[in-house]
């Protein structure tokens, strides 16, 4: 939960859900009711100190946290710039962030009285993450799969199911993660009576945007006391993330968000070109509109209608982007930059061999830009990365696509 202190926390979103122009609750009238429950269970909570021992007991006993900072000697050496240092969220149970707040979305779910857990995923990750919650807590779970993600995340989807959550496979439009949260969504209405929707990242209608980055910001809270630890007081120059919907950016950023020294960079995913429909970088192409219920930035076609999407990394390949995330983008706090599939596969190998970490290919876009950054910088500056989430999902698809382990194929 992030501290009460914060001046960035204390006056985002407002009372109407809004970060600046973006956010808000765009959902049908009707649900209204079920959104102003939720958002008043979760102020009720957030602040009790009850229920923050509970989270931070589940949080140690589960997942393992604190997660480590640690410093990719190899990778720094072999750049010859600013250092680079990872936050481990690999580490965490189910491998990834998304735990962060699957754990904090099942226990404001029994507190409030729900039996059940809905929710959408791309790589898997989250589904893995919200099933092992779910499971821990006597809930039932539904996830919610792209038809087009089934057989690339298969590890993932059999993971999900020894859980004991039931998988919904969705087969429209493109059939990824667009469409898994628009299912998703669409099951809560039907269910929001005794469900709950644990949205995957930091999007959708107020007060999602605001839980998930409230539970994530243990991320940016650990790696703040763990670098100035390590540094003897000294912030990171840099902080970088792969941002699609937001919630591992909005984790790692919010340790460093009143630090205006420190420099934010979000990552998006190029795909294979810079035409539309061939990637998912919405801060660099997109124009603001509404998606899953919240005014903000998305790719879309010449209609309004979101863009199709493209991505080597699942977890990545949405049209839009969380309303916060829009709103630093715009304020300028944020710099964007974009990694293609090419050279996020080729970092995923590099970081494998150089500093025998095998990174999701959602957190190889960071480890890219990190690595083409440092390259630039001055011995003397230090970059954070938060490798969000493991590759053991990614290693056979990413082998694949290679000849005798090297050359990416076309």
């Amino acid at each position: 939960m992030p501290h009460p202190s914060s001046k960035h926390v204390s006056r985002f979103p407002d009372a109407h859900g809004y970060y600046g122009e973006f956010g808000g609750n765009q959902w049908p009238p009707h649900l209204g009711p079920v959104l102003e429950e939720l958002a008043g269970a979760y102020e009720e909570l957030r602040s009790s100190p009850d229920f923050r021992h509970e989270l931070d007991t589940v949080r140690a006993g589960l997942q393992g946290r604190p997660t480590p900072v640690h410093y990719l000697k190899n990778i720094s050496e072999q750049v010859g710039g600013a250092g680079i240092y990872v936050k481990r969220e690999d580490l965490n149970h189910t491998g990834a962030h998304k735990i962060n707040h699957c754990v904090g979305f099942a226990l404001l779910a029994g507190k409030m009285g729900k039996r059940k857990l809905i929710a959408e995923t791309g790589a898997g990750q989250h589904g893995v993450a919200l099933a092992s919650a779910a499971a821990r807590f006597g809930l039932d779970c539904e996830v919610h799969i792209g038809a087009a993600d089934v057989d690339k995340v298969n590890a993932n989807v059999g993971l999900i199911r020894l859980l004991g959550a039931r998988i919904v496979p969705v087969s429209a439009g493109q059939s990824t993660l667009k469409e898994a949260s628009d299912s998703a969504l669409h099951a809560y209405t039907e269910q929001h009576a005794h469900a709950l929707y644990a949205i995957g990242s930091a999007i959708g209608p107020h007060p999602f945007p605001m839980i998930v980055r409230d539970f994530q910001s243990v991320v940016g809270q650990e790696a703040r006391a763990q670098f100035l630890a390590i540094t003897g007081g000294t912030a990171p120059d840099h902080v970088v993330a792969c941002v699609a919907g937001g919630s591992n950016a909005l984790g790692v950023y919010s340790g460093f968000l009143d630090d205006p020294e420190v420099a934010l960079h979000a990552v998006e995913p190029l795909g294979t070109s810079a035409r539309l429909g061939q990637h998912a970088a919405t801060l660099t192409f997109g124009r603001p509109g509404t998606l899953h219920g919240a005014r903000s930035v998305l790719l879309q076609e010449d209609d309004g209608r979101p863009a199709p999407v493209r991505s080597i990394a699942s977890g990545l390949a949405y049209p839009g982007v969380g309303p916060e995330i829009a709103m630093l983008c715009k304020a300028g706090r944020l710099s964007v930059g974009t990694v293609s599939d090419e050279e996020a596969a080729a970092t995923f190998l590099r970081i494998a061999r150089s500093e025998g970490i095998i990174p999701a290919l959602e957190s190889a876009h960071a480890l890219a830009f990190a690595i083409s950054l440092a390259a630039n910088r001055p011995p003397t500056e230090r970059i954070l990365v938060n490798l969000s989430g493991r590759g053991d999902k990614d290693a056979d698809f990413v082998l694949a696509g290679y000849d005798n382990g090297e050359a990416l194929r076309g």
